[in-house]
């Protein structure tokens, strides 16, 4: 089940209404707000490289008020 963990930048202040909107998105799991470079990591998971692909670029880096994302996509899942 092809994996990523995609790092998100929100505008200023809107941290918790972007990691509300990402509870929302099918596949997207274990969304967290994190101190640091980036405001949001959220692990997001899909049964299709394609799906993986459509969610990250489709509906959340389209999330209103994301400014930036990076996405990593897990290469092994020891899982």
């Amino acid at each position: 089940m092809p994996t990523a963990f995609v790092l998100i930048n929100t505008e200023i202040g809107s941290e918790t209404d972007v990691l509300k909107e990402l509870k929302k998105v099918e596949g997207v799991e274990e969304p967290f707000a994190v101190y640091g470079v980036y405001d949001i990591v959220a692990r997001v998971r899909a049964d299709t490289m394609d799906r993986l692909k459509e969610i990250v670029t489709w509906r959340i880096r389209r999330l209103d008020k994301v400014r930036s994302t990076l996405t990593m996509i897990v290469v092994e899942d020891k899982q």
